[in-house]
């Protein structure tokens, strides 16, 4: 069935009109973007084909290339473009830096600050936040992007902009590709050398937060900081 042959209700553009964004399936509102689909399947039924490319379903957009999306049957470059749009323009809208300095008051506040922009990344990446005496973050910055295994960090590199912004404490942040979020011994021995290396300088480190998919350990709460 074409959507134009859906009932009213049950059609994705006046569904989200009348019921809100929210109420649509990722289907549906997939099936917006594409806007049409062949003379043998709708956009929807399209829309389900592109979310079964790969095994982890919709999440495999973010990672997705034109090449795979033109592989479905009327999935053409105007489709494949609208979807890769919308898929970088919901990535930057989840890493885009408020315009007011974000006050840290916890972990929870970190991890949910980065997760959308870590728990995606197929390597790890170092980051140190630049915390002033307010408790706000004035910068962040990736120290460094490892392999699938680890990321190699040093304190001089850590530290050099800390000190040049006069930041009053530092929290590290670094994503396990895996998804788990559980501190390695390498981790733990980092966390550890980069803490001590702060407390010379006068810039404790306030936290170090792994991100894993959809969930985050804090070192500071395991005792090790």
């Amino acid at each position: 069935m074409r959507i134009r042959e859906y009932p009213v209700e049950e059609k994705p553009r006046e569904k989200l009109l009348s019921m809100g964004a929210d109420s649509l399936s990722n289907a549906e509102l997939l099936a917006i973007l594409l806007g049409s689909g062949t003379s043998r399947k709708s956009a929807v039924q399209m829309a389900e084909e592109v979310l079964t490319l790969g095994e982890e379903g919709i999440r495999h957009l973010a990672d997705c290339t034109p090449e795979e999306l033109c592989c479905i049957n009327g999935m053409g470059q105007a489709k494949c473009c609208s979807v890769l749009a919308a898929v970088e323009l919901g990535k930057r809208i989840a890493t885009a830096v408020p315009e007011k300095r974000f006050s840290i008051k916890s972990s929870e506040d970190v991890a949910g600050l980065y997760m959308e922009r870590l728990r995606y990344e197929k390597r790890e990446n170092f980051m140190c936040l630049l915390i002033n005496v307010k408790g706000e973050i004035i910068e962040d910055s990736v120290i460094s992007v490892g392999d699938l295994c680890s990321s190699i960090t040093h304190p001089r590199e850590v530290f050099t902009k800390a000190v040049r912004r006069s930041a009053g404490s530092v929290i590290f942040v670094h994503n396990h590709p895996s998804g788990d979020p559980e501190p390695s011994a390498t981790d733990i021995e980092t966390t550890e050398r980069l803490a001590e290396a702060g407390n010379l300088l006068g810039i404790p480190v306030l936290d170090h937060i792994i991100i894993g998919d959809g969930n985050y350990t804090s070192l500071k709460s395991m005792g090790v900081l």
